[in-house]
């Protein structure tokens, strides 16, 4: 079992539920430690106090605020453990929302609240029910690590997860970030729908982290002695520019289907036809196509002069 990250209580209206807080996830990355290359030793981080320059323990540390350039408050953890803070021991609910209303860039980390003790299995079971059946999360305050924070309660497999949530103020304003918005085709819009309905899958569990997989490899043959493996010729992809968008699109839903073995030969969606009233600056990119037929007239003509040499000259032809 997990260890238990806080224990404490939901509050929810007069109720009270005892609960633990226990991790919805685990680091599965591959860590390394800094080391000195010329003989492999650890090289550690150390804590130096700036006025003696002498390391210290963390049983030395402490808080301080800095107030002014010169001059620094402490602050203990058992003073912010006594602050007025409803939040303190509970993570109080404080409204409900529509589950589906919620930005998914407000959502951070996800941890799983097990009841504490059999005298909160009622209660708890009271609550997962009530946010099944009207389909609603909860919007609950608590306090962890010396700071307020906003959660999100909903239901996953029988059991209430707590997401934390960043504050409104903590999310910028990507309106800057925009492009202009460039002329699209409608056509170009539905085989772009086309392609996210032909790479739409059910289960997304089979998804693996290649990373780690290719890295746990490296390690494994340099732990052997062995050369690691070198990647296949043609593997790594260049970036390059799209000149044909509806080209790429076709070529992409092609792929989709041969990938899931629905190839179907009828899924290349061909250009439309030009339309009747053209903008300006489509006529004008289509201006020198309209030449074509004079430059083919001169080049008839040019053969006609160079034929009517040729038999002026009186040459006999060449014995084959």
């Amino acid at each position: 079992m997990p260890s238990t990250i806080w224990s404490g209580a939901i509050s929810f209206g007069l109720v009270t539920i005892p609960i633990k807080v226990i991790s919805a996830t685990e680091d599965r990355s591959i860590h390394f430690h800094q080391v000195h290359l010329e003989d492999m030793g650890r090289v550690r981080t150390r804590k130096v106090c700036e006025i003696d320059g002498e390391a210290v323990s963390q049983e030395e540390i402490g808080k301080g605020y800095e107030l002014t350039k010169d001059e620094m408050i402490p602050v203990t953890d058992e003073e912010l453990d006594q602050m007025p803070l409803p939040t303190a021991k509970a993570i109080e609910i404080a409204a409900f929302v529509d589950a589906d209303t919620i930005d998914p860039v407000r959502i951070g980390d996800s941890y799983y609240l097990a009841v504490d003790g059999q005298v909160a299995a009622k209660p708890y079971t009271l609550l997962r029910r009530a946010l099944e059946r009207s389909d609603k999360a909860a919007i609950a305050k608590f306090a962890w690590h010396n700071r307020e924070r906003l959660g999100l309660l909903r239901v996953r497999d029988n059991a209430i997860v707590l997401h934390a949530m960043r504050w409104p103020d903590e999310i910028r304003d990507p309106s800057e970030l925009a492009p202009k918005e460039p002329e699209l085709d409608e056509k170009e819009i539905e085989q772009a729908v086309q392609l996210a309905d032909s790479m739409t899958i059910d289960d997304i569990s089979g998804f693996r982290d290649a990373y780690r997989d290719a890295l746990e490899e490296l390690i494994e043959a340099k732990s052997e002695g062995k050369e690691p493996a070198q990647p296949a010729e043609g593997e790594e992809q260049q970036p390059g520019q799209v000149l044909d968008l509806m080209a790429a699109l076709n070529a992409s839903v092609e792929r989709a289907k041969e990938a899931r073995g629905e190839s179907d030969e009828h899924a290349t969606v061909h250009e439309m036809k030009p339309r009747k009233k053209a903008t300006a600056k489509k006529t004008a990119k289509q201006a020198p196509a309209k030449k074509a037929p004079a430059k083919k007239a001169a080049a008839r003509k040019a053969t006609t002069k160079k034929t009517a040499a040729k038999k002026s000259s009186g040459r006999k032809p060449r014995s084959a």
